[in-house]
């Protein structure tokens, strides 16, 4: 192992010997979402580089501490992407971005961060240094370990190596955007999501709903006259901006929630509530003054779930556990991290 390496098994292991946590940091881009921050930092950042890239075979490795930006930057050299646009937030690292398993705009048109992941080398909390999946895109070997680590927040171990699946570029990309209500964007998103369409991108805010078309200029074209609506020139802007959460929507202090729901839910707006509707009606942010109980029972009603994402109260970030799932997650936790070494409270206050 290199210097890095055998640095970090001293850390854990010390760590497990003495009882206490360790704060698994890359970046710090992601410092803001989940539970409460304890330990001792162990930086991530320094282990990075890219460690395989063959474009004809659309697989990129790489170690868990190069910047995000870094890897977009060699994939689009080579006209590919990391299809599930995960957002930045700063100087996000790809440890990072594995870690809090979030998606941008494309993920329900391109598939999820935990889709691309085809594999990873991680740091137990033993000091081993395990490795799971592979790096190509048929891999039946085994069970799905390595896609656990997709929103983890580090619980589970250091990541120190990422295997994803990426894919090319599209020859084209065109935004939509069409006046109207909650409900007719939702109307027209999911009517929308069942015809054979180049959709890449689904959102309704303020009045306004864009829909974002990607493939070849043909297709695009087609889709475009299909569709009608108006030409948005600042699409590309737009749909930046929504990814980062740089859209105004996103500035207010009140609290910011995130609800995954069947895409026929209707709006939950209210005169309490400001909703930006996302991912064809499948992802709904809210601003809200609602109590976090009356969000929960909402979302749970509608079929789905609830997370608190900023600006609320830092240890009831995520939808407690039914008994049994919080047994698994227990279980999963004692597997990888007996001695509870990695970020300690940061999916739920008590492991």
């Amino acid at each position: 192992m290199d210097d890095y390496l055998e640095q970090a098994r001293a850390r854990v292991l010390g760590a497990a010997a003495a009882g206490t946590t360790l704060r698994l940091r890359g970046g710090g881009s992601k410092d803001f979402y989940g539970g409460d921050l304890r330990g001792d930092i162990l930086e991530t950042a320094a282990y990075r580089g890219i460690v395989a890239y063959d474009p004809s075979e659309l697989v990129v490795t790489v170690r868990a501490g190069t910047p995000l930006a870094e890897v977009e930057a060699t994939l689009a050299a080579s006209g590919q992407m990391l299809a599930f646009e995960a957002p930045h937030f700063g100087a996000a690292t790809v440890g990072g971005c594995v870690a809090a398993g979030l998606s941008g705009p494309r993920r329900p048109y391109a598939g999820s961060l935990r889709d691309a992941v085809l594999g990873v080398t991680m740091m137990d909390g033993r000091g081993e240094v395990l490795r799971f999946g592979g790096q190509v895109m048929k891999n039946v070997a085994g069970f799905d370990v390595f896609r656990l680590q997709a929103g983890a927040l580090g619980t589970l171990g250091v990541l120190l190596e990422v295997s994803f699946k990426v894919l090319p570029r599209p020859e084209m990309e065109s935004t939509r955007v069409y006046a109207c209500n909650a409900e007719q964007a939702l109307e027209l998103m999911n009517r929308h999501a069942g015809l054979p369409l180049p959709l890449s991108g689904a959102s309704f805010e303020s009045g306004r709903l864009r829909l974002r078309l990607s493939g070849n200029a043909p297709a695009v074209q087609a889709a475009e006259a299909r569709l009608g609506g108006d030409v948005d020139s600042e699409g590309a802007a737009y749909w930046q901006d929504l990814r980062e959460h740089l859209l105004p929507f996103y500035a207010a202090e009140t609290p910011l929630w995130r609800l995954s729901v069947p895409s026929t839910r209707a709006s939950f707006a209210d005169s309490q509530t400001q909703e930006l509707i996302d991912w064809g009606g499948a992802q709904r942010w809210l601003r809200t003054t609602h109590p976090a109980e009356t969000i929960r029972a909402r979302a749970h009603a509608a079929g789905g779930h609830a997370t608190q994402f900023r600006n609320g109260a830092r240890n009831a970030t995520f939808q407690p556990l039914a008994p049994a799932l919080r047994a698994l997650h227990l279980r999963l936790k004692q597997t990888f991290d007996p001695a509870g070494v990695f970020n300690r409270g940061r999916l739920y206050p008590d492991f």
